[in-house]
């Protein structure tokens, strides 16, 4: 299998700890271990004495049980713990798709969405989404894709980079038309719990389809990025068997310390996001009047959930040199849309889910009132 470079990690390798204003991250606000440990009293002497051995290789038991709590019905054993949620996608994907296999993945999205099914030698149907619908995918257009020949699904909300959402009555959609054809739906939740209209929020895709897997982790919506947890939920104990058997290939287990906070923060989950969706809604006040007074300059479809918003120039032009200049003039990073493809070229990622978002902004609108 060879993999081609993966052109938005490589951007960020370049520029993402050199720029002196982020921009375009997709994470949130973190915290410090003391601030964390600072909500459970007693946790600190407990994290002091954790042995650094190896952990279970599905994840410890006490995280597991956190995350399963996640999910109405759901046991420890209908959970796999990975390495962020980047190896939980590369472990689907390697476990459950062989070559010659058709699958149809949501775009735009994160590239190894895609790219590890086609580097195994899978053929990738894009079911596109578009602005002018609000980024919302049409049911309609995945039902005549989904055939007897599809072997997965892989769909994104909610969504990055557009911060669209599924609605339940969406979601419940796509579930019957996966199941109906009896292909596998792979669901990257890794927003969840990051819709702004909260009584909207689908159900997750695990809990309405047994061949679902639903992807979680704790970098996005809890903005613990440095812990480096992720997992994979479904009832399906087969899908989950197969990716352990590959997970023994690539990390085995987690890290201790790393699942010990994980779990401590999933006890504590009311109060981070709590924080984190007071400080994303403000950050999105200042961006909408933001976008309203360049409208000549810029064009969007408002997010609906989530930290990132994928505006493209109004001009349609290659956003790749814009970006570049507002990076060496003004320190701001953008990140361009032709990261996620060439038919996104026009437009670029927006992150707004930390506290620096406001100084960013005031250096971007800085630079625009020179050009």
């Amino acid at each position: 299998m060879h993999l081609p470079p993966f052109r938005l990690e490589r951007y960020f390798a370049q520029h993402e700890f050199n720029a002196p204003y982020l921009l375009c991250v997709s994470d949130c606000q973190s915290m410090t271990i003391g601030e964390l440990l600072a909500l459970e009293p007693g946790s600190r002497d407990e994290f002091e004495s954790l042995q650094l051995g190896y952990t279970e290789a599905p994840g410890g038991k006490a995280l597991r049980e956190q995350i399963a709590a996640l999910y109405e019905g759901f046991d420890p054993q209908d959970v796999l713990v990975h390495v962020g949620a980047e190896e939980a996608i590369f472990t689907f994907a390697t476990a459950c798709l062989n070559s010659g296999d058709e699958v149809i993945v949501q775009t735009p999205c994160y590239q190894s969405l895609y790219q590890v099914a086609e580097s195994r030698g899978c053929r990738v149907i894009p079911w596109v989404c578009r602005e002018e619908d609000g980024w919302v995918p049409d049911l309609d257009e995945l039902a005549r894709l989904v055939n007897r020949n599809t072997k997965a699904v892989f769909i994104n909300s909610p969504h990055n980079p557009t911060g669209s959402c599924l609605t339940s009555k969406a979601m419940d959609g796509i579930v019957e038309i996966v199941a109906r054809a009896g292909c596998l739906l792979f669901s990257d939740e890794v927003y969840r719990f990051l819709e702004y209209d909260e009584k909207q929020a689908p159900r997750p895709a695990c809990e309405l389809y047994d061949r679902a897997v639903s992807l979680g982790v704790m970098s996005k919506s809890l903005g613990l990025a440095g812990l480096r947890v992720g997992w994979a939920a479904c009832r399906d104990k087969s899908i989950l068997d197969a990716m352990s058997g590959v997970k023994d290939y690539t990390t085995i287990c987690g890290s201790a310390p790393s699942e010990f906070l994980a779990a401590l923060a999933l006890r504590r989950k009311d109060a981070i996001l709590a924080r984190i969706r007071e400080l994303t809604l403000d950050n999105l006040s200042l961006l909408g009047p933001f976008m309203a007074r360049h409208a000549g300059m810029f064009a969007w479809a408002k997010p609906k959930a989530g930290p990132i918003a994928f505006p493209r120039l109004a001009s349609g032009e290659d956003s790749e040199p814009f970006c570049k200049r507002v990076l060496e003039e003004s320190g701001v990073l953008l990140l361009p849309g032709r990261l996620y493809g060439e038919e996104w070229k026009a437009h670029f990622r927006v992150g707004f889910g930390r506290k620096s978002f406001a100084e960013g902004l005031d250096e971007l609108e800085a630079f625009l009132r020179t050009c």
